[in-house]
């Protein structure tokens, strides 16, 4: 129960990666808030874990300020943020990437982080404590061709994740990544552009361990990161990605 007592956030919590930080954070203790868009899954999930549902875009800075007073309402502090929800585009050259993909991708990616701090940071500063995990992407390490701008809107969730630790330190509170590789999740066809034997055969033969990333996988590292195991880790990008980035 490395999580007793704790509150936490999970943004994108009704699927894939979030769905496995809920299930993990819950079975450790935590009590869970599943932040989504998607109303029904994200009620499903939470139910399963006695946890609470929110409908959130993290997008929007009204939405997510809406939340905030939801949640500090609910419990008084927040202890565990996760920044895990995302979206990317179809893979296609960097210029065909119409104006419109290219805002959301960032909207989603890089903006909710900075929206999810200007809400939470202050009372984690103002308690001395806190964990702040975002979710990033091998593809911020290691770009494959064709996800250009979701490349680097993950690096830009990397960087910004070492640019919080540094100033939060000294307010006790931690900031950390993990950069899953390709995983069994929604997004999954999404990043092959079509889900076939021989697109998933490419695809894992850049993996040395020989497998796809699962949420349960994103669960445990989470777990580690956002416990008090982890005091002594800020600042740091953890790869989860069975060898692909060496």
């Amino acid at each position: 129960m490395r999580l007793q007592g704790k509150t936490a956030i999970v943004t994108g919590g009704a699927s894939g990666f979030g769905a496995g930080i809920v299930h993990k954070f819950a079975a450790e203790g935590a009590r869970v808030m599943v932040a989504d868009l998607n109303d029904e899954l994200a009620r499903t999930v939470a139910a399963k874990v006695n946890g609470v549902a929110h409908h959130v875009d993290v997008s929007s800075g009204d939405s997510v300020a809406q939340m905030a007073r939801a949640a500090h309402e609910l419990w008084g502090h927040v202890d565990i943020i996760v920044n895990n929800a995302g979206i990317t585009h179809l893979p296609k050259p960097m210029e065909d990437v119409d104006e419109g993909e290219f805002d959301r991708v960032f909207a989603v990616n890089a903006k909710s982080v900075y929206l999810m701090a200007r809400y939470f940071v202050p009372s984690m500063k103002a308690a001395g404590k806190g964990a702040i995990l975002n979710v990033a992407s091998t593809a911020g390490l290691s770009p494959r061709p064709n996800l250009n701008w979701y490349n680097a809107s993950k690096g830009w969730m990397i960087t910004a994740t070492k640019a919080m630790a540094v100033e939060l330190a000294p307010h006790g509170v931690r900031v950390n990544a993990i950069c899953p590789v390709a995983g069994e999740t929604p997004l999954l066809s999404s990043f092959m552009g079509e889900d076939t034997p021989e697109i998933r055969a490419k695809f894992l033969s850049t993996i040395p361990l020989g497998r796809f990333s699962t949420p349960e996988d994103m669960g445990n590292a989470a777990c580690f990161l956002c416990s008090d195991e982890a005091s002594m880790v800020t600042g740091v990008a953890m790869e989860v990605d069975g060898g692909r980035c060496i």
